[in-house]
């Protein structure tokens, strides 16, 4: 494990005198709770109204893939640039610039009258959404200090953790009571509050000397995973031997073996290979990666299953997903600090094989399902490995690397969670069926769910296999906020020198 050294400030970080009581630090925290909220309200709401959009507009499951991962695809591709923007330029403003687009997009696509619409509306809230979540706590980072700085994260993630378990809930009622359209006009507000409140901030100033931002290398990597989850979604029904599935597969392969070479030899990357040297921080990010795969899948199923296979309202729907935030707010804490005294393997393993069986225990559903007896226990026993995992995965991430790599570090793992769920959904069709995928429910649908709880159990198991092998049980993490499984680390690239 590198040596950690002590923590470098960002530019501008001398400059962060900013008082936690003060009507300045009050506007900041209130700004980065309502912008990052917006974001991952997004993510939680959204799932809970897609059964209802998908009946409105006629969607298979092709068609709910591209609503999903439109978002998906530019939040992971260009969260990386997004951070860079702000180390750049003003943080408040492009903090600012990203909430007003985001809530642009999110009144745009709850008007988009045809799929292909509402998925371009969705690719641009991705992107807003990737200026407004590396740069939320960014702006906590570098504008308190000692103390206050915990603070300032500790308000953050206690009001994010609120906003992640009414998600759910409030989505539902919203779709029940109104449209599944206004699930997206209501996040709007919170947009554009949170970039009245940036805007109203003074400029954090910048060095003088601006460092380039790596535009071809965000570009390359956008086209790459365009274009390999276009063919992975298109591929189940054109047959992998169609000459537009094999095109896109080379241009996809061909845009990332790009990106990677570019990486390597830019003097400004946006993903500093070094990184991946450290055993650790390649592990925990091979980890994240299987289980956040896992956990897209059943998210974005377990909502479509609920409402289409047994019947519930979206609200209910909503309702039935509160008890594994309520044990994230419980367990995460305790198993945080828990790894900070014993390493995170130990910890982490166990989460995921725990986070598996609770998959297999959800894998008895069948259309005559109980919620209390059929459907809450497996809920339950999946939050709690999962609990048991995240907080420990974020702290070993940070821990693996420098701490003036901490901000970048913790970057790139978010961008791991986001193409994980994104690979994932994209994958979805294959293991589903085309029964499944064409009627989104019933039978088939109930039949599909459980080949994809086996999967995302495997893809569990293969998580904690890959902790046992190679993350350290002996390292020593820091605990950090992190209040659901929403939200990716906690660090920013703020920290980078």
């Amino acid at each position: 494990m590198p040596k950690r050294t002590r923590r470098t400030k960002s530019p501008g970080s001398a400059a962060a005198k900013t008082r936690l009581r003060s009507t300045a630090g009050r506007w900041i925290v209130a700004a980065a709770v309502l912008g990052s909220g917006a974001v991952f309200l997004e993510s939680t709401v959204v799932n809970v109204a897609l059964p209802s959009l998908a009946r409105d507009l006629g969607l298979g499951m092709d068609g709910v893939q591209w609503v999903v991962n439109g978002y998906l695809l530019t939040l992971s591709a260009l969260m990386l640039l997004g951070g860079a923007l702000g180390d750049v330029y003003p943080r408040a403003r492009v903090f600012a610039l990203g909430a007003i687009a985001f809530g642009i997009a999110s009144l745009a696509a709850g008007v988009m009258p045809t799929l292909p619409l509402l998925v371009a509306a969705r690719v641009a809230q991705g992107a807003a959404g990737a200026l407004l979540v590396p740069n939320s706590l960014a702006l906590l980072e570098e504008s308190f200090e000692g103390d206050e700085r915990g603070a300032a994260i500790g308000r953050w993630a206690a009001w994010s953790a609120v906003s992640t378990a009414a998600g759910p809930f409030a989505g539902g009622w919203i779709v029940d009571a109104f449209s599944w359209r206004w699930v997206f006009a209501a996040v709007a507000p919170f947009a554009f509050g949170a970039a009245w409140m940036a805007l109203r901030l003074a400029p954090t100033p910048r060095s003088a000397a601006r460092r380039p931002i790596d535009f071809a290398g965000a570009a390359l990597v956008t086209v790459a995973l365009g274009t390999l989850v276009a063919v992975l979604v298109a591929a189940p029904r054109l047959g992998i031997g169609d000459a537009r599935i094999l095109a896109g597969g080379a241009v996809g392969v061909a845009a990332l073996a790009g990106f990677v070479v570019h990486e390597g030899r830019t003097a400004n990357p946006l993903l500093p290979l070094r990184l991946f040297r450290s055993r650790q921080f390649s592990a925990v990010n091979v980890t994240t990666l299987f289980v956040y795969a896992a956990l897209g899948a059943v998210f974005l199923l377990l909502v479509l299953v609920l409402q289409n296979a047994l019947g519930y309202t979206a609200m209910r729907s909503g309702m039935a997903l509160l008890p594994l935030n309520a044990v994230m707010l419980v367990v995460s804490p305790f198993a945080g600090r828990r790894a900070g005294k014993i390493g995170p393997r130990i910890p982490m393993t166990a989460g995921a094989l725990v986070g598996a069986v609770g998959l297999l225990l959800l894998s008895r559903l069948s259309a005559d399902a109980d919620y209390v007896r059929d459907v809450l226990p497996g809920l339950l026993v999946f939050a709690l490995g999962l609990s048991t995992l995240v907080a420990p995965l974020t702290a070993a991430v940070l821990g693996a690397v420098p701490d003036e790599f901490g901000g970048v570090a913790s970057a790139v793992n978010n961008s791991v969670a986001r193409v994980a769920g994104l690979l994932a959904t994209a994958a979805l069709p294959a293991i589903l069926g085309a029964a499944a995928s064409e009627s989104l429910a019933g039978a088939p649908l109930l039949d599909g769910f459980r080949r994809v709880l086996m999967a995302a159990a495997g893809l569990c198991v293969a998580g904690a296999v890959t902790t046992v092998l190679f993350v350290s049980s002996g390292a020593k993490v820091e605990v950090v906020a992190h209040p659901s499984s929403a939200h990716g680390c906690t660090q920013s690239r703020a920290k980078v020198a």
